[in-house]
């Protein structure tokens, strides 16, 4: 399975813990490589449709071509190492007037790809081009902004309340472009930035619908870097010429669910290997508005009755573990994880454990053994999916099963994903199979999940809080987490996030998300790994692919 496209145009109103970022050295990034080893043409193969060869990093179809390594960040958060934060265009950020204002120090020396000088002017500039165009502002921040100015060298930015996780689709999520280009530009919205101008360690060579060429920027502010000097992203409507590419050895990094991995990939070479590090939650999402779903017992007996080790093991191969009731993603973010609280909850597979709590809330077997309520309305609910995940189809086939067992009928409807995502944003849905878009702490996916105020009515599109889950004391709960940067106050309130997805179970999670990433080294080294996880390596991430090619080298 290559990108999820849905959850990249709707990644948004969320928010990190960064305080301040003092300056590290650039280079700190990379791994220090001799300068004989610069070189090597590498191939990327994940891809499921043809190029529109534009590259505009505020194109939510698009910009994972553009964001990092052509058009870079401020500053790089890891999502997989602590929410780490390494500088890039800005040397520095601190908060002040608290946590009201942000202010970056950014950085002298660097060049545009044009051989003009970038500034602090630019990064304003960007940011205003957002508030100015709103459809640029992928992620909202001007939700929370109220200004954005250059002073010096300094770029201050000043919020209208607390708002210290937005620090992370500031720093990391927007790209920064040159105002000497796009102030020329009659619509940016529309703009299609065919020969895109940047600071980053590429420049596009040339584009067809069927290949990217990208070039070393020989010219980049970090010295000797990169040390790759030609990529290759070929494009593909389906998986299995992608997966013939990278099987072959004609591609060195892929990102696609390859049914029979050990078989179809590893056994190829001794150099082909993965890595599938858990991100998100594949959870279903209860629409909290349908009657019967609006009844806590009926949402707890499905919690129970699905065997998620099962489900993890036929629908994703046992490439994706299973989730927990928690929705605490593990071992990604282990020690966030309120295991006393999970524990004492006692969430494990038990159909009987299903069944007891439908009875004891009334409900009774009706026709063909389906459980019907004192009214007698049946447990019979469906399911929206996307047809295209093959996955996800043969997940939901398990999970049907599961429910029948314990008397709750379940219908899977496999959608093309332009009608899936319509009826998931408008609320036009009883129960629906899918992820949010996450960040560096599990903070992000509580708030997509529970946040009321980034919710809708139904008939009208919800950025998040997809299932309308609604309460004041959680909503509370997630705004205190915004006013803090002290590591224990967030995971306090982050273990109370937990008990809501215990106690209420507004949604399941069902199977953990992985990015999928499968590499060789026959030509290359540097590649993230569990024990060195600089970056997520699934190469639609950005800016982290840029990370992940400023480590790579010829062996």
């Amino acid at each position: 399975m290559a990108k999820r496209n849905w959850v990249m145009a709707v990644a948004a109103t969320v928010g990190l813990l960064s305080a301040s970022v003092t300056p590290t050295a650039a280079s700190a990034t990379t791994k220090t490589v001799a300068a004989a080893d610069a070189g090597g043409v590498l191939t990327i193969s994940n891809a499921e449709f043809l190029w529109t060869c534009g590259f505009s990093p505020f194109n939510p179809s698009s910009n994972f071509l553009s964001v990092g390594a052509v058009y870079e960040p401020l500053m790089f958060v890891d999502t997989l190492d602590n929410a780490k934060v390494t500088p890039m265009l800005a040397t520095a950020s601190s908060w002040s007037d608290g946590n009201k204002v942000l202010t970056f120090t950014i950085r002298k020396g660097v060049t545009w790809t044009d051989g003009q000088p970038f500034s602090a002017a630019d990064v304003a500039y960007t940011f205003n081009l957002l508030k100015k165009n709103p459809a640029l502002d992928l992620n909202t921040v001007w939700s929370v902004l109220s200004s954005v100015v250059q002073k010096g060298d300094d770029v201050v930015m000043t919020f209208k309340t607390a708002a210290v996780p937005y620090f992370y689709y500031i720093a990391d999520q927007v790209g920064i472009v040159p105002e000497h280009i796009w102030s020329k530009v009659a619509n940016p919205v529309t703009y299609k930035d065919a020969n895109p101008i940047g600071t980053g360690p590429f420049t596009v060579k040339s584009c067809t619908p069927q290949n990217v060429t990208y070039v070393r920027n020989d010219h980049y502010w970090q010295p000797g870097l990169p040390k790759i000097s030609q990529i290759e992203y070929p494009a593909f409507t389906s998986n299995p010429p992608a997966n013939t590419l990278l099987s072959t050895g004609g591609a060195q990094w892929g990102g696609q669910f390859i049914p029979n991995l050990k078989a179809e990939y590893l056994s190829k070479s001794k150099d082909n290997h993965f890595w599938f590090p858990p991100v998100v939650n594949v959870s279903i999402f209860i629409n909290q508005t349908v009657p019967l779903l609006n009844n806590l017992a009926v949402r707890r007996a499905m919690a129970f009755a699905i065997d998620r080790s099962r489900v993890a093991q036929i629908g994703e191969y046992g490439y994706e573990p299973a989730a927990n009731q928690a929705g605490i993603i593990t071992p990604t973010f282990q020690s966030w994880l309120n295991t006393s609280a999970l524990k004492s909850a006692g969430y494990s597979y038990d159909p009987e454990k299903a069944i007891s709590i439908l009875e004891k809330a009334g409900f009774k077997r009706g026709s063909g053994g389906v459980f019907e309520s004192p009214q007698g309305k049946p447990l019979s609910f469906t399911i929206i999916n996307q047809i295209a995940y093959t996955d996800w189809v043969a997940a939901l086939q398990v999970v049907s099963q599961e429910l029948s067992a314990v008397g709750i009928q379940l219908t899977v409807e496999n959608l093309a994903g332009t009608d899936y995502g319509a009826k998931l944003y408008d609320g036009n849905y009883q129960l629906a199979y899918g992820y949010e878009a996450g960040g560096p702490t599990p903070y992000y996916e509580f708030r997509q999940w529970l946040y009321g105020p980034a919710s809708a009515p139904i008939g009208k599109p919800a950025a998040t809080n997809w299932e309308r889950y609604s309460d004041p004391a959680t909503d509370q709960l997630i705004d205190s987490y915004a006013e803090s940067t002290d590591a224990a106050t967030q995971h306090r309130i982050v273990d109370q996030l937990q008990t809501v997805l215990l106690d209420d179970v507004p949604l399941i999670p069902v199977t953990e998300q992985v990015d999928w990433d499968e590499y060789s080294t026959s030509e290359f080294a540097g590649w993230p790994s569990a024990s060195d996880p600089y970056a997520q390596p699934y190469a639609y991430v950005f800016p982290d692919w840029e990370i992940v090619l400023l480590h790579l080298h010829l062996k």
